[in-house]
């Protein structure tokens, strides 16, 4: 038995080629590598989605620092606010928005005393003091920021309806009529998805 392998060359070989199929295959993986290159220049972009579900005082600062943050380091950035979280977006309740003393682990006093009426109201003032000391933006100034920042701002459509707002009651600029199957799509293509 013979191991010697003896292979065909292409001189061998009746192959016909149509110079019309030729061309055509070669423009076509032509279209394939440059939809490669494109797919591969998009990759660089990172998307986040957070959705906003609490509209205390204290819970408007965590989604609106985090997507203007992202937004500057240039990515894609959209934040769902639904339920209360959508009171951060609406311009008159969004000026009103309350620290809650009840059932906060680290508020200096007893949750009997927190309970009582009006610490809510002295927890709010004295967490706009502190802001106000340190300099840091308000509500409205990085409801400002993310938007010239080009974070998408979004209003669930569904909890419009059951709050009885109207669209004109948000900023300029927020993105209303938006609905969960949007939202989802988008978490679906994030890199980073937070619910707060």
């Amino acid at each position: 038995m013979s191991t010697d392998n003896q292979s065909a060359s292409v001189d061998d070989v009746d192959v016909e080629i149509d110079a019309a199929e030729l061309q055509a295959l070669r423009e076509r993986v032509d279209e394939l590598e440059e939809s490669v290159a494109d797919l591969d220049e998009g990759d660089d972009q990172k998307k986040m989605t957070i959705v906003a579900t609490q509209g205390s005082f204290d819970m408007a600062y965590p989604p609106l620092i985090l997507a203007s943050t992202a937004a500057a380091f240039g990515w894609d950035v959209v934040v769902f606010h639904t339920f209360w979280g959508l009171d951060i977006l609406h311009e008159e309740k969004s000026k009103d928005l309350k620290l809650s003393a009840v059932g906060n682990p680290n508020m200096p006093v007893p949750n009997a005393v927190a309970a009582l009426p009006g610490m809510d109201t002295m927890a709010t003032k004295m967490m706009q003091k502190k802001i106000d000391e340190n300099g840091t933006a308000t509500i409205e100034e990085l409801i400002d920021l993310s938007l010239e920042s080009g974070v998408d701002l979004q209003a669930c459509q569904m909890t419009i309806e059951l709050m009885d707002y109207d669209e004109d009651d948000f900023y300029d600029g927020v993105t209303t009529g938006v609905g969960a199957a949007t939202a989802l799509q988008h978490m679906a293509e994030s890199d980073i998805q937070l619910l707060v």
